[in-house]
C-alpha cells in the first residue's frame, strides 16, 4: 500500500448529461440520511458506509466477469481491479469496527443498508454500467470529503487520535507507533483513487474499448 498524504486530495467533478445528474443525485439523497443519522460520528459512519461501499466493486467484478465470457472477450483488466477495490473497502470497514465498536442498532442498519443497496446497486450496474461507475465515483468524491472532515476533528481535539488497530497497521504497513489520524489519511487516499478509477472507468464506457486488450483505467498506483 503506498503512504497517505496529509495533501487534502479534495476533488468535484461536475455533472455532463443526465445519467451523470442522476448519479450524482443518487449520492446527495444518500448524503443526507447519513448526515442526519451519524451527524460528527465519524467512525461510525465510516462502518456503515464502508459496508455499502464494499458492494460496488464485487458487483461490478461479478458482471463484468460474466460478460467476458458470455462475449468471449478480455476484460481490459477491469475484473481485478473492481474485485481489488472491493477488498480494499473491506478492509476499511473491519478496521474501523475495531475503533467504533458498533452498537446493535448499527449491526442492524448495516444488514438492512447492505440488502437494499446490493441489490439495487446490481439492476444498476446491470442495465447502466456507465450510471453505476460515476455514481461510485460521486459517492467517493463525498468519502474524500468525510475523512478530510474526520482529520479536522483529530487534529481539532474533538476526536482522540487513538493508537491505530493491528489489522490497519499490517495492510498499510504502517509502523507499531500509528495513530488513528495515519489510518484516517491512508483511508482517504484509497477513497481518492477509487473516486478516479470509476470516473475512468465511466468515461471509458461512453466509447468503444479497443480491441488489443490493453487496460483502460484504473490500473493500481
Amino acid at each position: 500500500m503506498s503512504a497517505g498524504s496529509d495533501a487534502s486530495p479534495i476533488t468535484r467533478r461536475a455533472p455532463e448529461g443526465v445519467r451523470d445528474h442522476i448519479a450524482l443525485g443518487m449520492v446527495r439523497f444518500m448524503r443526507v440520511f447519513a448526515d442526519l443519522f451519524f451527524r460528527k460520528r465519524y467512525s461510525h459512519r465510516a462502518v456503515v458506509l464502508e459496508t455499502v461501499a464494499a458492494v460496488p466493486g464485487m458487483v461490478g467484478g461479478l458482471l463484468q466477469h460474466l460478460k467476458c465470457l458470455r462475449h468471449i472477450c478480455e476484460d481490459q483488466g477491469w475484473i481485478r481491479e473492481l474485485l481489488d477495490e472491493a477488498e480494499n473497502e473491506r478492509m476499511h470497514l473491519m478496521t474501523f469496527i475495531h475503533i467504533a465498536k458498533p452498537s446493535g442498532l448499527e449491526r442492524a442498519l448495516i444488514m438492512i443498508a447492505q440488502a437494499i443497496f446490493y441489490n439495487a446497486y446490481f439492476f444498476l450496474y446491470l442495465f447502466a454500467p456507465r450510471t453505476a461507475h460515476r455514481f461510485v465515483a460521486y459517492l467517493e468524491e463525498e468519502a474524500v470529503v468525510s475523512y478530510t472532515q474526520f482529520l479536522e476533528a483529530i487534529d481539532a481535539g474533538r476526536i482522540e487520535n487513538v493508537a491505530a488497530p493491528g489489522i490497519a497497521r499490517e495492510y498499510w504497513t504502517l509502523p507499531a507507533s500509528a495513530r488513528l489520524r495515519d489510518v484516517v489519511i491512508e483511508v482517504r487516499a484509497d477513497e481518492a483513487r477509487h473516486r478516479d478509477t470509476n470516473h475512468a472507468f465511466a468515461d471509458t464506457l461512453t466509447r468503444p474499448r479497443p480491441a488489443d486488450g490493453a487496460a483502460q483505467a484504473g490500473t493500481r498506483a
